[in-house]
């Protein structure tokens, strides 16, 4: 399993990404390596990529103040300079669309070869919330595989913290960023697929991972919901992403943004998948185009299939997340080795989330090839037992 580092009981937002830094000091240095190459590899070096990211340093500060504050932690205790581990947690709005098509050491003839086959395709993550009224136990889940550059595997982390009100949050996350996929002591779990959009870069608005770890302060998607509203009004967002997220209640919801709008895809809903292509009506106009090869629908209709076969049990979330019916492109994603080592996407980890119970369970690799294993939350027993009373 990933390490874990636990900053909960720090009391200062600066001295809990100090410590964070300087306990994931080595998986921090590997983020800015793999980053520092992919950024080459798209014509940016890594100067000029923290040049970037410093233009999003007022639309955080007006986030959340105290999320720029633990981004200044965690460059001082990783012993870097603020603009290195403000880029990782601008990577998504600095990272072109084209990046895995534009990789250095890639040959033209392999790249042909692999455009021919259709397996130069940069869509990533595959996400299923379910509400108590689909699945079989009558709890609420979200679930998605996350599918990246296989090389940042060891780069992850499972980082223990809090938010500004003393709120616990748990997230899996890159190490150096504020967080990804993750869960609070609330019930309240958010996940990740990234979307393209024309207007993506237009504006420095929030960048998606502060967005995530600032998702992760509220106790419900009602709460939620009524925040995303005001970012859009004020800040604004710097690229497109969906947030698929759930809480305790049993509300889910799936939450599309760009830097020109959000919308939420089928509100209302027992259950939903999402994959990289944005779904919601008043936003289908932001799409950027995408490749012929891209994965992204047939995943989809994959998920789609599982989706609707009720009641859905966590059995059969993991199956969706270790589905391999449609090859190198499939749901659950292998690394092609014709492809260079920075192209190389595959699902780097699977997570299953109990938002009624405040568990998660994880599979630390491929999740065909591993178990999900589950993972202390620290939080999980104590919330569910004042539920059920």
């Amino acid at each position: 399993m990933f390490p874990v580092i636990d900053v909960r009981s720090v009391d200062s937002a600066r001295a809990r990404g100090e410590r964070y830094g300087r306990l994931a000091r080595d998986r921090v240095i590997h983020s800015v390596q793999t980053y520092a190459r992919l950024f080459a590899d798209c014509g940016l070096d890594w100067t000029e990529a923290g040049r970037r990211a410093m233009q999003y340093r007022d639309a955080i500060d007006a986030t959340d103040p105290q999320l720029l504050e633990e981004i200044e932690g965690i460059a001082q205790g990783a012993k870097l300079v603020f603009s290195d581990v403000l880029a990782l947690n601008c990577r998504t709005e600095i990272l072109p669309a084209t990046f895995l098509a534009r990789v250095s050491d890639q040959s033209a003839e392999a790249r042909a070869h692999n455009q021919a086959l259709g397996l130069l395709d940069w869509g990533e993550c595959t996400a299923i919330a379910v509400s108590p009224d689909a699945s079989d136990d009558g709890h609420t889940w979200l679930a998605q595989n996350w599918d990246w550059i296989g090389r940042q595997r060891d780069a992850l982390v499972l980082l223990h913290t809090r938010d500004a009100m003393g709120r616990a949050i748990v997230t899996l996350t890159e190490a150096g960023m504020l967080a990804k996929i993750g869960l609070n002591d609330q019930g309240m779990a958010v996940g990740l697929n990234i979307l393209r959009s024309i207007t993506d870069g237009s504006r420095p608005g929030v960048p998606v991972h502060v967005l995530l770890r600032h998702a992760l302060s509220f106790d419900s998607l009602k709460r939620f919901r009524i925040r995303l509203a005001e970012l859009a009004a004020g800040p604004g967002f710097g690229a497109a992403s969906n947030i698929p997220a759930a809480d305790a209640h049993g509300d889910i919801g799936s939450f599309e943004i760009s830097p020109s709008a959000w919308s939420e895809y089928a509100s209302g809903e027992a259950v939903f998948v999402h994959t990289n292509h944005f779904l919601c009506a008043p936003l289908l106009e932001q799409q950027a185009v995408m490749a012929s090869s891209l994965s992204t629908e047939a995943r989809l209709r994959c998920a789609q299939a599982y989706a609707s076969k009720r009641p859905i049990s966590a059995a059969a979330i993991e199956a969706l997340l270790r589905d391999e019916s449609d090859g190198l492109l499939s749901v659950c994603r292998k690394p092609d080795p014709a492809l260079p080592e920075q192209a190389r996407v595959e699902s780097v980890a699977g997570v299953r989330i109990n938002c009624t119970e405040r568990r998660w369970w994880i599979a630390p690799n491929v999740p065909s090839q591993v178990g999900f294993d589950e993972v202390a939350t620290g939080f999980a027993a104590t919330r569910y037992a004042e539920r059920a009373s």
